[in-house]
């Protein structure tokens, strides 16, 4: 993402201008739009005009418009290309696919389109969107992310192959985003059935495809790509690993070879992409990896649910007694999901960002999580907000403080009115 201009006042109101470039970066624009924030970017619009004599005639017309935004979606990219097609080099920077659509209504008047008349901005790759927000709107949850999107030196720092036999699914994994490229099926028949014949040569179509797609998907040679994962259960990560060695070395890819310690072997006891989880989770992995963000969030997540067996009055989850946690000075570290923060109610919102701003300020870690990894959407299913506690809370103990003190203020109140 390249930042065009900034403009924000003290009082949180002010104007952002960002370029996105390829997914990631339609992620984090889904992130930072809300419902009533002002959208100006390109649009086509069909225009109709009707003659003096009455016939009419419709044409597109590319024109900006700024919109009152009443509603935002978006949709992953999901595409691949034909598992059997091959590839030479996998240096070629991956396409925008991901769909963000703003619609709302016409604020700013255009001589096509009337004002208050409803569109909707289909956000493409490499064209300004400029952000406007009311007072408070530019938080420091969304700066912080305007400033994280427009880091340099930013991409895909994993690439992963989950694989069983005959299966493959290709990743790559960023800061903020796990993107599934591709998943490839091969059938491979049993030996018992067809012969061990049939069945060798369905293994070498599955390695062939499986070789295409990885030299078309991941782009190892990469210097941002920290590792690439092979994971699998079983024996099939040793001759996908082996295959692709050989075939390096066949072909001659001097920087497919020159990439052999970027390579990890992992065991994963699924062939499904939510093994990642697991993958990041292993010691192998996560001393290479210590250093990114989404390896410390599973790496915190996993300790949060071994916490939650073993010492549960230091493992909190949930909106509201977070917040007593929070209240209390006990939070060492928060973990605490991007998707909270596209609450469309601001005071929910401002509840949120008031919670990790406070945390930090007390000292404490804060994490967020971002839903497009499996780690995030893990703790969406547990709320969306937990907290590792620096020492020992009960629940009911604390919820039983809260009432005694709502009931004491609640005597005051009644004592203070007149008669």
């Amino acid at each position: 993402m390249k930042l065009v201009g900034k403009h924000i006042e003290r009082d949180g109101s002010g104007h952002v201008s960002l370029r996105p470039e390829d997914d990631e970066d339609m992620w984090h624009l889904y992130n930072l739009i809300q419902e009533g924030d002002h959208v100006r970017a390109p649009a086509i619009r069909r225009v109709q005009n009707v003659s003096a004599t009455g016939s009419s005639e419709s044409h597109r017309v590319r024109l900006n418009l700024t919109l009152a935004v009443t509603r935002i979606t978006w949709s992953p990219s999901t595409g691949s290309a034909d598992p059997t097609a091959s590839g030479e080099s996998s240096n070629a920077a991956q396409n925008s696919t991901a769909a963000l659509q703003i619609a709302g209504r016409v604020v700013s008047e255009n001589q096509h389109v009337k004002m208050g008349a409803f569109h909707t901005l289909d956000v493409e790759a490499n064209r300004d969107v400029r952000i406007e927000k009311d007072i408070g709107g530019w938080d420091s949850i969304a700066m912080g992310r305007v400033e994280e999107s427009c880091a340099p030196g930013r991409g895909a720092e994993v690439g992963a192959i989950v694989c069983g036999e005959g299966t493959a699914t290709f990743c790559l994994l960023s800061e903020h985003m796990t993107v599934v490229l591709q998943r490839l099926e091969v059938p491979i028949p049993r030996k018992m059935g067809t012969g061990t014949s049939a069945h060798e040569k369905g293994l070498a179509r599955f390695y062939s495809s499986m070789y295409a797609s990885f030299l078309r998907h991941i782009p190892f040679s990469s210097p941002s790509l920290r590792a690439i994962i092979i994971a699998s259960p079983g024996w099939v990560r040793d001759a996908v690993m082996d295959f692709i060695m050989a075939e390096a070395s066949r072909t001659g890819n001097k920087p497919l070879l020159g990439a052999r310690n970027k390579f990890v072997k992992v065991h994963v006891n699924s062939a499904h992409v939510h093994s990642l989880v697991e993958v990041l989770k292993s010691p192998e992995i996560a001393t290479q990896l210590k250093e990114t963000k989404f390896a410390r969030e599973g790496i915190m997540l996993d300790k949060f649910f071994k916490m939650l067996g073993t010492d549960e009055m230091r493992a909190w989850y949930g909106p509201d007694h977070v917040a007593l946690a929070a209240d209390r000075g006990a939070i060492g570290t928060l973990l605490i999901s991007d998707e909270l923060f596209r609450a469309s109610d601001p005071v929910l919102r401002k509840k949120y960002v008031e919670l990790v701003e406070g945390v930090r300020q007390k000292g404490g870690e804060v994490l967020i999580f971002s839903s497009m990894h499996e780690s995030g959407q893990q703790l969406n299913q547990l709320t969306g907000i937990a907290a590792i506690l620096t020492f020992p809370l009960d629940v009911e103990v604390v919820e039983e403080e809260e009432r005694e003190a709502k009931e004491e203020e609640r005597r005051k109140a009644e004592v203070e009115v007149p008669n």
